[in-house]
């Protein structure tokens, strides 16, 4: 079996809450006001695609929000992102490896993330035969095309994969591509669907 697993909000938590904590403590703008505001659009897809860079991104953002923040800042800010592992992904992850079964990682990500959580994580790379992240990718969940990607390098059919994401739009395209998907709710999703199979 290939077993795909999501990397916000599934193996580590993640809260975008935080960013915007940040960023509205360097600014002063008021938090409530970017909770109001900032929405993942059409820059924030394409910096996930790697179409555009983290400094293009970062002046987009500024710009849509009216933040008067410097790179540093915003880095800052957007760094503040990751909140901590969930070891018990990463055992279960582990289980799955030495039962023989492929376990990867699929993430909607960007280049100014993956100079923090690979380092800060290092379990992650560690437990997984691969890491698909999206910027390098060129594409994004839920494109079609990004599954049929990872199923396509990995040599499985979509009967043969399973599937865990926390986002809803993410898991109805799994589900079209054929795909058995789980959507992970909490931190309990992942440890009580495995303790309900051999």
């Amino acid at each position: 079996m290939l077993y795909i697993f999501d990397l916000g909000n599934v193996i580590v938590d993640i809260d975008f809450g935080r960013v915007l904590g940040v960023w509205s403590d360097y600014t002063r703008v008021p938090l409530a006001s970017l909770q109001q505001n900032f929405v993942m659009g059409e820059s924030f897809e394409r910096h996930e695609r790697g179409e555009i860079s983290d400094e293009d991104f970062a002046a987009a953002i500024c710009h849509e929000l009216a933040l008067p923040l410097s790179y540093e800042q915003f880095a800052a800010g957007w760094q503040a992102i990751f909140v901590g592992l969930r070891p018990e992904v990463i055992e279960i992850m582990h289980k799955l490896r030495a039962q023989g079964h492929r376990v990867v990682v699929l993430s909607n990500t960007n280049r100014l993330h993956t100079t923090l959580w690979p380092s800060e994580y290092p379990q992650i790379h560690a437990a997984a035969d691969r890491v698909w992240l999206s910027q390098e990718m060129g594409m994004r969940k839920p494109e079609a095309r990004i599954y049929h990607k990872v199923l396509e390098e990995e040599g499985f059919s979509p009967g043969e994969a399973l599937f865990f994401d926390d986002n809803a739009d993410n898991i109805q395209a799994a589900e079209a591509c054929g795909i058995t998907s789980v959507r992970v709710i909490d931190k309990n999703t992942i440890p009580e669907y495995f303790a309900t199979r051999p």
